[in-house]
């Protein structure tokens, strides 16, 4: 029995270690009115077989309750081989030598990682810049992919850890492989962003300020900042579960003591 529970306590401990401490949080209160759009460019950062560059656009936008970010997806020239493909939102811009491998690992804000693959009937517990993981792949039986959906875990305001107005997205093969990425760029407004009435946003009304960039994507670099400050309130869930988790492992490890 004692063997058992040091097992499992173990395991528990090992599995908060390697993927985060928490659900992502929902985030609330996003600016009303803010956009932004990343556009393909036309080579390819890697063409493998295809004929001419993935074509198409990801327009990020606030919904109409403020709740997360409202995605409307257009992909033309996907190719005939190499999918299911996998697009995301990642860490860094796209620099000026339009370097795909340069905007880094996918948009984590909570370190889940990797591994385990995203369970898209539980999108809090995927990565948070994981798209095609939580919301469905493009495939190689049509050359077009376009999709709709919110996103209730990524957010258009630069107060908030889970912003990707300041980064940019990969459309990658289904081994990984990056095809091609391009930059987000505001298409949006400024706006007042009211009370918070729930996770991932400050209760105290703020501003958030949104500024048009250059153009943006392969070959091209977005000026902002690629580090967001969070909203105070979307690193809570964190420290909770965490101290939750190790609770629990501690009363494992007393009881059998």
């Amino acid at each position: 029995m004692r063997v058992a529970l040091l097992a499992t306590a173990s395991l528990s401990a090992g599995l908060v270690a390697a993927q985060g401490t928490q659900p992502a949080p929902v985030i609330k209160a996003n600016p009303s009115g803010a956009s932004f759009e990343a556009t393909l460019p036309a080579q390819a950062f890697t063409a493998g077989s295809l004929d001419g560059n993935v074509k198409g656009s990801i327009v990020a936008s606030t919904p109409a309750d403020g709740v997360g970010v409202e995605f409307k997806i257009q992909f033309e020239n996907v190719p005939q081989e190499g999918g299911p493909f996998l697009y995301h939102v990642h860490e860094q811009p796209v620099p000026a030598d339009g370097n795909c491998t340069k905007t880094l690992a996918h948009l984590d804000p909570y370190k889940r990682g990797e591994d385990p693959p995203c369970d898209s009937t539980r999108p809090e517990t995927c990565q948070v810049g994981d798209l095609s993981g939580k919301h469905g792949k493009p495939n190689s039986t049509s050359t077009t992919f376009t999709a709709t959906y919110v996103d209730r875990f990524l957010s258009t305001s630069p107060q908030s850890n889970a912003f990707l107005g300041n980064v940019s997205f990969v459309f990658h093969f289904a081994n990984k492989t990056r095809i091609t990425c391009a930059n987000f760029q505001s298409i949006g407004v400024s706006a007042a962003v009211g009370p918070s009435t729930g996770g991932g946003q400050s209760s105290a009304a703020s501003t958030a300020t949104v500024t048009a960039s250059a153009s943006a994507g392969t070959g091209s670099s977005s000026s902002p900042s690629s580090s967001a400050v969070a909203f105070s309130g979307d690193a809570a869930i964190s420290t909770l579960s965490m101290s939750l988790t190790m609770l629990s492992v501690a009363a494992a490890f007393a009881w059998v003591f």
